[in-house]
């Protein structure tokens, strides 16, 4: 009986809310306020001294958030112990919170209610409540069997390659494996993956668990079911597939033709082969990886804005990685094609999609507009630092990215907390955080007179 005992405690917690996505934004907010507090213990630091509280708020949060932005060196301001609580901040945040929550009721109940069910699919964008429970099971060992994969393939490379001891390969690819899979993008160095920008080994395999983390855990296992019968997926994953083939095919041209000659990032690098393959990991990471092989910074602006863009994007539904997602950005598009050929409907395959989705998407994409907008108007009001690096953090941010123009060390508390809001709220996504606020759903009983207003 204890272990009911505790199954029921460990699911008062998901009651005491109305709406499943309250769960989610409550379920995250935990998460920080825990991780603050770990990384605020002075054992967390390499120095052994205690670090700023908005350091580790700012870390704590950049982690669940699986963001990477740091605003102290994450190699050598953290301890082995502060990268330990920052991995497994990074692994509850890109599970998510109430996925793990509802893995362990099952583990100790071996059954779980509608609401923890509820909240589950709210987080993890499940289409049928009743799937919740294996949807969980197959989440968490296909994280860990990828995961394991990617750590092995760098732990194997430091080893022989960088002749590293067993324990610090082993080590280094642990984190890197998590970080990269989870779409975190924090690295133990601090010019992050800059080192190995010319070893296929190192930045291929972060950059394919990058891929794979961020399609989203439903279009994985959709191909898993029907590789072979393309003509059966369903809308899903054919916008997810299709938009992020064309934004990894289109950003690795223009990233690397953009920073080709640049002596500063591509042009530094010692051969064609190196550039081509730095170009290509430039292109995949604003997905939400959040790595780099070649300095940001010294990046050419017109290479920044190829960047917003691809960040703000971002990758998968239902994935570790950020932004409106490509599922949003294709749906739009379908969208515009319709309305510029004069049909009435949406249609993506053989499938028509309803006009509530559609208007899902527009408010996710307006709202994140608005939200990245206001945070660059206050960060230049804070702060002296130009419009396109601003733009450029305040969509990394916000997109869950972790990529910086190395502006970030340098804002002030104030601008941190607008940053770590910006985190938060791109994390958990625009209309989850709206319907957790929101007291209850109002239906309209009438209808009122239609009259059409002129657009455009």
């Amino acid at each position: 009986m204890a272990h009911r005992a505790r199954a029921r405690v460990t699911l008062s917690f998901l009651s005491r809310f109305q709406h499943p996505a309250q769960v989610v934004v409550s379920g995250f907010l935990l998460a920080i306020v825990i991780g603050t507090g770990l990384l605020s213990l002075p054992a967390t630091t390499e120095s052994g001294e205690r670090p700023r509280f908005s350091d580790a708020l700012f870390t704590a949060t950049s982690a669940v958030c699986v963001t990477g932005l740091a605003s102290v060196d994450t190699g050598t301001h953290w301890s082995v112990f502060g990268h330990v609580v920052i991995a497994v901040l990074v692994q509850v945040g890109g599970l998510g919170i109430m996925t793990l929550a509802t893995l362990f009721a099952v583990v100790v109940s071996g059954r779980v209610g509608l609401r923890a069910r509820l909240a589950v699919a709210a987080e993890t964008k499940t289409l049928r409540v009743a799937d919740v429970r294996r949807l969980v099971r197959n989440v968490v060992i296909f994280s860990l069997v990828c995961e394991a994969v990617a750590a092995a393939v760098l732990t194997a490379r430091f080893a022989v390659a960088y002749e590293q001891p067993l324990a610090r390969a082993l080590y280094w690819g642990l984190f890197h494996a998590v970080s990269a899979f989870n779409n975190a993008g924090f690295a133990l160095w601090p010019d992050s993956l800059t080192r190995f920008a010319a070893d296929p080994w190192i930045t291929l395999t972060a950059a394919a668990a990058v891929i794979v983390g961020g399609l989203g855990f439903p279009v994985v296992f959709e191909l898993a079911r029907g590789w072979r019968r393309p003509r059966t997926w369903s809308v899903l994953t054919r916008l997810t597939l299709m938009v992020t083939a064309v934004l990894l095919g289109a950003g690795t041209v223009i990233m690397t033709f953009s920073e080709w000659d640049n002596p500063r990032t591509l042009g530094a690098l010692p051969d064609g082969r190196a550039r081509l393959l730095a170009g290509f990991f430039a292109a995949v990471m604003p997905r939400s990886g959040g790595f780099n092989s070649v300095d940001v910074g010294q990046m050419r602006p017109e290479t920044w804005l190829v960047t917003d863009v691809l960040m703000f994007i971002g990758g998968g539904s239902a994935g570790t990685a950020g932004g409106i997602k490509v599922t949003t950005f294709g749906l739009l598009a379908f969208v515009i094609w319709a309305e510029l050929r004069g049909e009435a409907r949406v249609n993506v395959g053989h499938r028509r999609v309803p006009e509530g989705t559609q208007r899902q998407a527009v408010a996710i994409a307006l709202m994140a507009v608005g939200l990245v907008v206001a945070g660059t108007f206050v960060l230049l009001v804070m702060t002296e630092h130009t419009l396109d690096r601003v733009l450029f953090e305040v969509i990394s941010a916000f997109a869950t990215v972790g990529l910086s123009t190395g502006i970030t060390a340098d804002l002030p508390p104030a601008a941190h907390v607008i940053m770590v809001v910006l985190m938060f709220v791109g994390r958990i996504g625009p209309l989850t955080l709206g319907t957790a606020l929101a007291l209850r759903e109002r239906t309209r009983r009438y209808e009122l007179p239609e009259e059409r207003p002129i657009v455009g």
